[in-house]
């Protein structure tokens, strides 16, 4: 099922623009919101967490960011009073097993993806979203 709305948040500019190519060549979703900075990504959260039409179907979350990294990210969303269910899935480059274990502990995070993203990738977000909805 196609989403609407997907939130990339990373802080790697070119990261971001490939992967909006991308998501738009595969039709992932209709339209995208890029975050360079999590902690951006929070706060338009908190402010549309009454309104479901303005939230995300799908959050592409990096892990190692500045100011606010994906951990952080992950604590504050989970405190969010968000009615709505969002996919998150972790887009990084750690291979770092503790990584991968940890975001086992997050009931939101639906995938640890490594980088990069590809069209197959892509494809399996797309039927895990579907299975959400």
């Amino acid at each position: 099922m196609k989403n609407k709305l997907t939130y990339i948040i990373d802080d790697d500019k070119l990261t971001v623009k490939l992967m909006s190519i991308l998501i738009a060549k595969n039709k992932f979703c209709e339209a995208i919101e890029p975050f360079h900075n999590a902690q951006l990504a929070i706060e338009n959260l908190k402010q549309n967490s009454a309104d479901v039409e303005k939230l995300p179907d799908a959050i592409l979350l990096d892990l190692n960011m500045p100011v606010m990294d994906g951990w952080q990210f992950l604590d504050e969303f989970q405190q969010l009073p968000i009615k709505k269910e969002i996919a998150i899935f972790i887009m990084t480059s750690s291979i770092d097993p503790a990584d991968i274990e940890m975001a086992k502990k997050y009931e939101v995070v639906k995938d640890y993806i490594m980088k990069p993203i590809t069209a197959a990738k892509l494809d399996t977000l797309c039927q895990l979203i579907g299975a959400i909805k």
